[in-house]
């Protein structure tokens, strides 16, 4: 009976504090609809008392828009894919290497690796933005993509489950004539695939909505991601149209909840398998 109440009183606590986030959220998208004379009036109102598409169809038919939107979500879609799929390649490798393999000093660069989670990421923006321009990549893709590749997250989380991986299984595959790319290829990677998954999600989310780096690193219009779009339609044309600016922001937030719908699974998953939380 007791335990009955403290799991009523855990539901009703998680239900207030799912609704305290959503909010917000409900905000945004309700107010997407409104036109702008309605999204202007003062007060709280959660529901567009006259439901307008016009805001969406400003954004996908570009009339009198003079910025690029799509190929702002088109950057962010692209940057966060491309910079996934390098971490979770490069982590990975190295990850293994550094748990199951006789690789020298060992112990001290994975001390190395774990002591960089310690750097704010802000204070390598400098010699980054010195690097990078003086190899004129400035305002290109891979200005916006390479500063992600190394992951020292990445290389933690996937150093934990590697270290507990059975020998046996490769000792089985050895005998059977695998080499080390096999065994990592065909028998490790296909059982690390929920933490994979796990990494390659947070990494998405960490890229996609990354705003600092993308308004250092680039200048034109058309390189610009989806986070630092916002904030100068944010500060420009749309400063008065909050109809359209939340038209905007919903559209940025479709991809991040798609990608979520996609894995969820697979990160549910890897969080139990890690214990992250």
């Amino acid at each position: 009976m007791r335990n009955k109440k403290k799991t009523t009183g855990l539901i009703i606590l998680a239900s207030v504090v799912a609704i305290f986030f959503l909010a917000p959220l409900f905000w945004m998208l309700s107010t997407s609809f409104k036109s702008d004379t309605e999204a202007l009036v003062g007060g709280l109102h959660w529901l567009p008392k006259h439901f307008t598409f016009e805001n969406y169809k400003y954004m996908f038919l570009q009339q009198g828009l003079d910025v690029p939107v799509l190929k702002w979500v088109f950057n962010s879609l692209f940057v966060g894919i491309a910079g996934t799929l390098i971490i979770v390649v490069v982590d990975a490798m190295a990850a293994y290497g550094l748990a199951r393999l006789d690789v020298y000093f060992r112990k001290t660069l994975f001390a190395v690796f774990v002591g960089t989670l310690m750097i704010p990421w802000v204070i390598t923006f400098l010699p980054l933005y010195m690097e990078f321009n003086a190899f004129h990549l400035l305002d290109t893709y891979a200005v916006l993509i390479l500063p992600y590749s190394g992951n020292a997250f990445g290389v933690f989380l996937l150093y934990q489950f590697f270290k507990g991986f059975p020998k046996e299984l490769e000792e089985a595959a050895v005998l059977d004539g695998a080499n080390k790319w096999k065994i990592f290829t065909r028998v490790v990677i296909p059982t690390a695939r929920p933490i994979m998954w796990t990494l390659g999600i947070f990494s998405f989310m960490t890229i996609y909505n990354d705003f600092l780096w993308p308004l250092v690193a680039t200048s034109s219009p058309e390189m610009r991601t989806i986070t630092t779009g916002i904030s100068i339609m944010a500060q420009g044309s749309f400063t008065s149209s909050y109809g359209r600016l939340m038209a905007l922001t919903t559209l940025a937030t479709l991809p991040i909840f798609v990608i979520f719908m996609i894995g969820q699974k697979q990160l549910i998953k890897g969080i139990t398998r890690t214990g992250i939380k």
